[in-house]
Formats: structure tokens, C-alpha cells, sequence
């Protein structure tokens, strides 16, 4: 009896929150619930949210016609709206299945989140059926084609977030793309091609994460972009085309005027040094507190881009530079003669510090005692060695560094 009452009133919850628990559930247990009881029959076909991975089917001689079978029957019962639909596949899928299940969401007038990943096989070849979803605000592909939108498409109206992994498409189409969703605001682009030309233009950005190889780079509306990160590899064939400005000057110029967030991984760092090098940038990066840098100490034009940067850059709080230990071999006076020139620079408001992966030499070191000394309240330096040769010395040589900062403290951790 006690049974019965529990279930009855599991089962009299008001919609809302009985779409709700279900929606908390693999899809192949919300489905399940339709054999509970008649008033459960139904509820599972109005789910919003659609995700089809490999949850959804057991261990069976053939999971992969299982699992066609499921989205099969998922969608064609399905009653309402669709908000998210996210397909996770690590087995071969027909294209002929995929292309039916795109299709139909396609005439969704609703659906805000989609996520395609296929992790093995050829990439799937998106259909142009695709940017028929209007109303699409999140859109994630994994090892995808992206061929020409139809003439007809005016692009994503709606999407504020593109994360795009492995994808391969055109330069147009990638140009497209980004020109035609006009209130983007989050960008991933991991390990992307097709297209050489990082051209992006779009106003409302605020996030950006780009790994990639690539010939040009260019913002042409960043106004709005608070967080941005970027590991790219340098061609260096294209390194005599650069102005005589310089890389960082155009990469700054017009271009990232209020960002708070900026990481600089692998080489871009080289891309940046490239042509002339001014003390400082001409407009400061008045709201950047934070700084996460690749470096090598075996370039003097990359040191000094990273003084450039430090010293342009009144409001950074914290720092954090990641060294290549195996290219570091700058000649002491030439490093001794850069730091000197900025030996009047004060990072007022810089408090955490954190080096690792730094081999010992006079370099790395002379720059250490530069930030310690140029740093009035400083909180906290984290220093990480990237092996145990010369760790004893490093300890040493730390303790005696002055520090202009009074509460300044000095952390090592182990290799």
C-alpha cells in the first residue's frame, strides 16, 4: 500500500517537474519510463533535450544498428519542441542515417543546442540543411565537413557560441561562417583546415580559443573581446611579409582594446616579435589582468615583447610563463641590456607570479630578479624548475634576490 501511494504521487508532480527529472536521466531510462504507467506513456516523448551517445545502447553483437534504431524511434515519436540535440559517436555511422536525423531537426523551428562528434571514421560532411536551423545559439562539431551554406541562408542569427574541432572547411566558408552570426560572442577553433587566413569579424566576441596553423591573422571588430587565447604556430615563410610596424603593433592596434584575459601558447609568441619593438604599446592595455605566456629566453626580440607587453599593461595582477627549457642559450650582457632599459618600469598592481619548466640560466634567473625588483606588491612568486640539476643553486639564488615588495614570498614546487 505504502508502494502504491509513493508511485501515485511520483506520478500525479506536475509536469514541469516530472520533464525536469526526466531530462536528468540517460536518454535510454527516460525513455524506459513509458512502461510505468499511462500517464508516463507519453511524457518522455516531449524531452527537450536529446542526447544521443553511447549510453544509449548496451553491449550487443550490433550496437551500431541498435543505436540507428533508437535516434530512429526517438524522433519519429517525438511531440514539441527540441532544444538540445547532441549526437557522440565512437562507431562508423551511415551517412544516410545522419543526413535523415539532420534533416528532420533541420524543421525544428526551436532547437538552440546542437553537438555533432564522430571520434572515428571520415569526417562527416555536414548537409547544407544544417544552416537552415535558424535559431541555433550553440553549435559544436568534432571532425566534420563544412561545405558552402545555400544562397538562400542568411547564416546563424541566433548563435552566440561555435566550437568547431577538426573541422575542415573553405576559406569562404569559414568567412561566411563567422560574418553571418552576428551576435557571436564565444569562438573555439581547435585544429582546423581548409582555410589559412584567420580573418574574423565579428563585433559582439568576447571569448576566443584558437589552435592552429595559419598564414595571417586579423581582427577586424574586437571591441568587445575580454578573454583570448592563441596557439598558433608561426609560418615562417611568411615572416618577410610583415610590415614594418611590426606584429604586435598591428596585432594591438584597434584591436584588443578591452581585454582582461590574454594566453600566448607555443610560438605566437615569435609571430608577435616580429618587425619593430617599441618600449611600449602606444595605447596601453588598460584592463588586462592576466597574462599566461609560452617563453623562450634564447630570442632577445621575444623578451623584449614580453617586457613591451608587462610594461603596457597597468592593471595586470597576475603572470604566469611557461619556458622551453631546451632552447635557451641568450647571451647574458644582451639579456642584462634589455632588462636595463626597463629597470624603471613598476608593475603596481602584479601579486602572483608563477615560472615553471625554467632550466637555471643566468637568463631566466637575471629576469626573475627583474620582476622581484619591479614588482612593489607582489604576494606571491611560484617557481618550478624542469628537472633537479641546479635545484640546490636555484634555492640558493632565490633567497638572496631582493624584492621591492615587502610581502613578497617565493614558492618551489618539484620538478
Amino acid at each position: 500500500m505504502g508502494l502504491k501511494m509513493e508511485f501515485d504521487r511520483i506520478t500525479s508532480l506536475p509536469d514541469d517537474v516530472t520533464e525536469n527529472i526526466l531530462a536528468r536521466l540517460p536518454l535510454k531510462e527516460a525513455v524506459r519510463t513509458s512502461i510505468l504507467s499511462r500517464k508516463w506513456r507519453y511524457k518522455s516523448e516531449r524531452l527537450q533535450d536529446l542526447v544521443f551517445d553511447d549510453q544509449c545502447v548496451s553491449t550487443q553483437s550490433h550496437p551500431t544498428c541498435s543505436f540507428v534504431n533508437i535516434v530512429d524511434h526517438v524522433l519519429l515519436v517525438h511531440t514539441g519542441p527540441i532544444r538540445k540535440f547532441k549526437l557522440s559517436r565512437k562507431e562508423t555511422l551511415a551517412t544516410r542515417d545522419m543526413d535523415r536525423w539532420i534533416l528532420h531537426l533541420s524543421r525544428n523551428p526551436v532547437i538552440k543546442e546542437m553537438i555533432i562528434e564522430f571520434w572515428i571514421g571520415n569526417p562527416y560532411n555536414i548537409p547544407s540543411c544544417l544552416f537552415f536551423c535558424q535559431d541555433i545559439a550553440y553549435l559544436e562539431l568534432f571532425r566534420c565537413l563544412l561545405n558552402p551554406p545555400p544562397s538562400t541562408c542568411k547564416g546563424f542569427r541566433s548563435l552566440k557560441t561555435l566550437f568547431l574541432e577538426n573541422v575542415t572547411m573553405a576559406q569562404d566558408v569559414f568567412e561566411n561562417l563567422i560574418g553571418c552570426s552576428p551576435l557571436l560572442e564565444i569562438l573555439t577553433l581547435i585544429s582546423c583546415d581548409g582555410f589559412t587566413n584567420l580573418k574574423i569579424d565579428a563585433p559582439k566576441l568576447r571569448l576566443i580559443d584558437i589552435i592552429g596553423v595559419f598564414v595571417e591573422f586579423e581582427f577586424v571588430d574586437s571591441l568587445n573581446l575580454v578573454d583570448a587565447s592563441f596557439d598558433l604556430q608561426v609560418v615562417v615563410d611568411q615572416r618577410g611579409n610583415c610590415s614594418n610596424s611590426g606584429n604586435l603593433l598591428r596585432f594591438f592596434d584597434h584591436q584588443l582594446p578591452h581585454i582582461r584575459r590574454l594566453t600566448i601558447k607555443s610560438n605566437f609568441l615569435k609571430y608577435l616579435s616580429i618587425g619593430a619593438l617599441p618600449l611600449k604599446l602606444p595605447k596601453p592595455c588598460q584592463y588586462l589582468n592576466f597574462l599566461s605566456l609560452d617563453m623562450n629566453f634564447d630570442k632577445l626580440d621575444e623578451i623584449s615583447t614580453v617586457l613591451c607587453l608587462l610594461g603596457s599593461s597597468p592593471t595586470l595582477q597576475e603572470l604566469q610563463i611557461l619556458v622551453d627549457p631546451e632552447k635557451d642559450h641568450a647571451a647574458v650582457g644582451e639579456v642584462e641590456s634589455c632588462l636595463y632599459d626597463n629597470y624603471n618600469c613598476a608593475y603596481t598592481q602584479l601579486r602572483l607570479v608563477k615560472i615553471t619548466k625554467i632550466s637555471c640560466v643566468q637568463a631566466q634567473l637575471d629576469f626573475i630578479k627583474f620582476l622581484l625588483l619591479s614588482s612593489p606588491v607582489l604576494e606571491r612568486m611560484t617557481v618550478q624548475p624542469a628537472s633537479l640539476d641546479g635545484f640546490s643553486k636555484l634555492v640558493k639564488d632565490l633567497l638572496l634576490f631582493k624584492r621591492d615588495s615587502r610581502r613578497a614570498e617565493i614558492m618551489l614546487l618539484d620538478p
